[in-house]
């Protein structure tokens, strides 16, 4: 959401140059679910919440990627996901769309950066990295 919300600041920069580098490389994979969450927090948590149609029009730019439909399988799958790593339902079902897709990498600012959950390794691309 943060690379289509202009009024997000630090967080619209980082997300909409992974967004653009995503697409170059040809390499964006979403889920139906992700792709649900999108269209309703544009809608309602953007700073400047979008119409309708610029909702719509973000919406099918997206399913140029390759989307992976959650499916009956994909709910039991995340249910065993949910406990084995202790996370909601809802983390898990993203995580089982990244694994379903063959990513080795889930881009989150919600799940822990650096974790990994089988062959998927979460990173929060919009943390700022600490001085050392």
């Amino acid at each position: 959401m943060y690379a289509h919300d202009m009024s997000a600041g630090a967080k619209h920069e980082r997300a909409k140059a992974l967004v653009e580098e995503l697409w170059r490389e040809r390499s964006g994979v979403v889920s139906t679910q992700v792709l649900q969450e999108l269209a309703v927090n544009l809608r309602r948590k953007a700073g400047r919440p979008l119409d309708a149609k610029a909702t719509r029009e973000i919406v099918a730019d997206y399913l140029t990627w390759q989307v992976i439909v959650n499916s009956g399988e994909s709910v039991l799958e995340a249910i065993d996901l949910e406990g084995r790593y202790r996370i909601s339902f809802w983390d898990a079902l993203v995580i089982q769309a990244a694994q379903a897709s063959g990513a080795v990498a889930l881009y989150s600012e919600d799940l822990s950066d650096g974790h990994a959950y089988g062959s998927v390794r979460v990173i929060n691309p919009l943390r700022v990295a600490r001085p050392t």
